[in-house]
């Protein structure tokens, strides 16, 4: 058993055992999910809004913080420990090359880079967008790069761009999960892609395989975009978990709040507040308790009142409002609503970094029984961003 099955198998375990504490929708809740728990939710309502800010973005109190209620909860922080940085290797970018990119996206790329190791072999960019990374792969390794994608815009710009900078780069616009991407994919090569979404990335992982390609490095995102209704598991110790993951718990690694300022937490105060009081009218209404969800709404309508939003909210989803609704009241209770369901976000945000993990892991494993040598880490600081895993799978066979 490799190490990354054995982690697997661990976090798996504590995932499973711990379900009640983050595989749910806090949203779609009226109160608390944990009625068997009173006095652990007596103390989350003690929990001031300084506090609850503070314990959202420290990992390590809010570990301590949950340990007297969750006794797992040191043990799951610590088990995404194992997960260590990669090494990185400084290599020269000529100036100039960051030109039209967003300096954040230039910083990942980069550290990206950093952690490849040369292997001597041509690129493959997977969802390649403009191929800003293809840009930096060609000039600092000196190798061809094939980027393909899916917009012919975003291929024209990307042309033109290589062209510019003297770089051998071909650009092939192709789906992703299309047969004619294949023909992109190659056995002598070195497959990349940076954030590249859900199935994305697990298509590019497949074919690979299938061709018995060199190498591949990817950083996983968005998990939650997948056709399929739930989470389809790729390794075989993933497949003898009993986690069903919805597109809901697949959105759970992604939720790594950052600080926002008094304007922005109280417009999403009220707007969350509003959409929340707004469904326990319609639940009363409709005699029904399940959630409703209603679409986005343009902020301006958020400064008219409560009773304006729900006015467009029934027009929205085709419910008449009788004339004599206590607006002031059902305002209240969304905002009591409100509270309750970010003091569960927070014990959710526990099981964030974990489940990250156990999918990256699904991924490392698939590809250790497919033959390939394999390194999970993290490419980057967290500040960078947050999605900062990258996975590194070469066939035993390259001589370096």
């Amino acid at each position: 058993m490799s190490n990354y099955v054995e982690l697997f198998h661990r976090l798996d375990a504590l995932l499973v055992k711990n379900r009640q504490f983050w595989q749910f929708m806090p949203f779609a809740e009226r109160g608390f999910v944990w009625p068997q728990h009173a006095q652990f939710c007596q103390w989350l309502m003690t929990i001031d809004d300084s506090q609850l800010q503070l314990l959202t973005h420290d990992i390590n109190a809010l570990t301590a913080a949950l340990m007297p209620w969750i006794e797992d909860a040191e043990l799951l922080t610590h088990l995404t420990t194992e997960i260590q940085p990669l090494n990185r290797t400084a290599r020269s970018v000529p100036q100039g090359f960051d030109s039209g990119i967003p300096g954040r996206k230039w910083q990942q790329i980069i550290a990206f880079n950093e952690v490849l190791p040369p292997l001597g072999l041509p690129w493959l960019e997977w969802c390649a967008g403009k191929g800003y990374l293809g840009r930096v792969l060609a000039v600092s390794h000196q190798q061809s790069v094939t980027s393909l994608e899916w917009q012919q815009q975003l291929c024209i710009d990307g042309e033109q761009a290589a062209k510019q900078l003297e770089l051998d780069i071909n650009f092939v616009h192709a789906d992703a999960f299309s047969a004619d991407s294949d023909d992109a994919i190659a056995t002598e090569q070195h497959a990349v892609a940076l954030h590249a979404c859900g199935d994305l990335h697990v298509s590019l992982l497949q074919r690979v395989v299938a061709k018995k390609g060199a190498a591949v490095s990817i950083s996983p995102c968005c998990y939650h975009l997948i056709r399929q209704s739930h989470y389809q598991p790729m390794s075989a110790a993933a497949k003898t978990s009993t986690l069903v993951l919805s597109k809901h718990d697949l959105r759970l690694p992604l939720q790594e709040t950052v600080t926002a300022g008094n304007r922005v937490r109280q417009l999403r105060f009220v707007e969350v507040s509003f959409r929340l009081g707004f469904d326990l009218l319609q639940r009363e209404l409709n005699n029904t308790d399940t959630y409703l969800a209603i679409p986005n709404v343009q902020k301006a309508l958020l400064t008219q009142g409560f009773e304006a939003f729900c006015q467009w909210a029934a027009l929205k989803k085709g419910i008449e409002l009788p004339a004599n609704i206590d607006f002031n009241m059902w305002q209240r209770q969304g905002e009591k609503r409100f509270a309750i369901t970010e003091r569960m976000e927070l014990i959710r945000q526990l099981f964030r970094r974990p489940l990250e993990i156990w999918l990256a892991l699904d991924r490392a494993c698939f590809l250790e029984e497919q033959g390939y040598k394999v390194v999970l880490g993290s490419f980057c600081d967290k500040p960078i961003t947050p999605r900062n895993l990258l996975i590194h799978a070469e066939r035993g066979d390259i001589a370096k």
